[in-house]
């Protein structure tokens, strides 16, 4: 190796592995803006020692291998955040779409009561007016109306949140289907020894989508992955993926099975826990106390219009069609069964100028008939209760928005493609390369000397 063309073999071999740097840092330099790229570096080693007699000589330089840049732990706590995430924005999203049917308005059910008692107060001055007993009926019929349009709303919401956990479960299955094959291709490429960092940063990009989705947790074997979900529903092994599956319960929503187990109640993060949250949870609570308010109303309002008597001398009758007792249904079935205002029973005596049950019906605003508060105290504990939902998970989507833009932005540090630090490994291979390319031709020029030195 000390001869000329040991040189000359070391400086070819120096180029080789200049060559071979300058295509990692060109890689790098085109996936720049490619997701989840992680930047390779070339990792060069001193060549093997050779001995040569009683000297040892180094036999230059070689590219030992080329790694990528990436944290494994930053990873996974980027996907854990992705799974905060995705539950939150999936829950805001749709409790916001909830709030809209309780923010004040012309046609809320708060409105609604109030118009209704401000009617019956307006017929205390003249309890034989008809106009004014019908506005008594207009307005009981609005307040029914904005129970049944505010359940059937809800309903309808759950409906969309059902189809959309059918939809979340599908892109489950699409990118288990995918991870379990770049598992495959990860594996099978190791395992002769080459470099698999491209398939390995499209598993990662796959695993995020898949943690806005579901919660998932990451177990590592020798060169492949385990998924299954924070209660251990498995996800992926290996190459193989466990597809998740849906079957309509008794109530006509879908629910959530793995290798046949329900597993519905157990996902805890990612968008498809924050529709699960909202469809099993929010909506069936918001619903109840409708019902419940809806048949206090109801009861309240037709008991105090038969402690009275109508235009016709007559007992009162119900204004509204009797709830269901166990009260279920009541918002969605509220109907005014009364048709002729002059059934009306504002009476206390009999005689059709008396206004003394007036006041009973008009003391149901003030009377603590639901939950031990008032309709209107209760109505407004629900809008609030709705809006503090939203406010809450809004804050703290703004929060793990910020924390995960923390983590990408560390991410990036770590394995992200800088472009002034690109051209300044460009630069330094190319000048190691110019210095081993001269060094070839000095070393030729040199032979071709020796070569020629008889021809004179």
């Amino acid at each position: 190796m000390s001869s000329l063309f040991g040189t000359m073999w070391m400086a070819v071999g120096a180029m080789l592995t200049e060559q071979a740097a300058l295509d990692v840092t060109a890689n790098n330099v085109a996936n720049l803006n490619t997701p989840g790229f992680s930047r390779r570096r070339p990792v060069l080693v001193p060549g093997d020692v050779l001995t040569a007699g009683p000297v040892d000589f180094q036999s230059g330089v070689k590219l030992g291998k080329v790694e990528s840049l990436r944290d494994p732990i930053l990873e996974l706590r980027i996907q854990e955040e992705y799974q905060q995430q995705g539950q939150l924005d999936a829950f805001v999203s749709a409790m916001s779409q909830l709030q809209v049917m309780f923010t004040s308005s012309d046609g809320d059910i708060g409105t609604r009561i109030s118009n209704l008692f401000t009617s019956l107060g307006q017929l205390s001055t003249d309890p034989t007016n008809l106009a004014l007993r019908q506005s008594v009926l207009t307005s009981a019929g609005n307040l029914a109306n904005a129970f049944r349009t505010t359940a059937q709303n809800l309903l309808s919401q759950r409906s969309n949140l059902d189809l959309s956990v059918g939809q979340s479960v599908q892109q489950i299955n699409q990118l288990t289907g995918q991870i379990a094959d770049l598992n495959n291709q990860i594996t099978s490429l190791e395992n002769v020894g080459n470099d698999a960092s491209s398939f390995i940063d499209q598993r990662n990009v796959a695993i995020g989508k898949l943690s806005t989705l579901i919660d998932v947790a990451v177990v590592k074997t020798e060169n492949s992955i385990t998924l299954t979900t924070a209660n251990g529903t498995p996800l992926v092994a290996g190459n193989k993926s466990f597809d998740l599956d849906t079957q309509l319960d008794p109530s006509g929503v879908q629910h959530i099975f793995s290798l046949g187990t329900d597993v519905t109640g157990d996902l805890v993060s990612g968008s498809l826990a924050g529709q699960l949250q909202v469809r099993d949870q929010k909506i069936p609570g918001l619903l109840a106390n409708l019902d419940a308010l809806a048949s206090a109303l109801a009861t309240s309002l037709n008991a105090a219009n038969a402690k009275g008597f109508d235009l016709n001398g007559k007992a009162g009758g119900d204004i509204f069609l009797a709830p269901p007792a166990s009260g279920v249904g009541a918002a969605a079935g509220m109907t005014v069964s009364m048709t002729d205002s002059s059934l009306l029973a504002a009476s206390s005596d009999g005689s059709p100028g008396s206004n003394g049950n007036v006041a009973n019906l008009t003391a149901v605003h003030d009377q603590k008939i639901v939950s031990g508060q008032t309709p209107t105290d209760y109505y407004a504990g629900i809008v609030f209760n709705v809006g503090n939902d939203v406010m809450n998970s809004t804050a703290e989507s703004d929060a793990s928005q910020l924390i995960l833009q923390q983590l990408q932005d560390q991410r990036g540090s770590v394995s992200g493609v800088s472009l002034d630090e690109e051209a300044s490994n460009m630069i330094a291979y190319q000048r190691a390369y110019e210095a081993a390319a001269r060094m070839v031709s000095t070393v030729n020029d040199i032979l071709d000397t020796t070569i020629n030195l008889g021809r004179y």
